[in-house]
């Protein structure tokens, strides 16, 4: 029986040979990447709106930074204003 490739072979290889990585921890690290980019925008802001509420800042501090990271991202996200980032938080 053949085993197929891994999607990201390319990626593995590159990993394996450019960091002290094993080829099972590139797995995991890629895995890792994938799942935090494959976030949709509401899943992200929850996250981190609540991430960044238990380290004490206010919403007006996060709704802040939250804008700034969403237009970092990768894929950039839409932007978003406050109450759009407000609504995806508290519904």
């Amino acid at each position: 029986m053949s085993v197929s490739p891994h999607p990201h072979e390319d990626l593995l290889v590159h990993l394996t040979r450019t960091t002290p990585l094993g080829p099972g921890e590139a797995v995991r690290v890629v895995a890792e990447v994938l799942a935090y980019f494959s976030e949709t925008t509401e899943e992200y802001v929850r996250r981190r709106h609540g991430e960044l509420q238990a380290r004490g800042l206010t919403n007006e501090r996060i709704f802040d930074r939250l804008t700034g990271e969403l237009a970092a991202r990768r894929v950039a996200a839409p932007e978003l204003s406050v109450r759009q980032l407000r609504r995806i938080v508290y519904g």
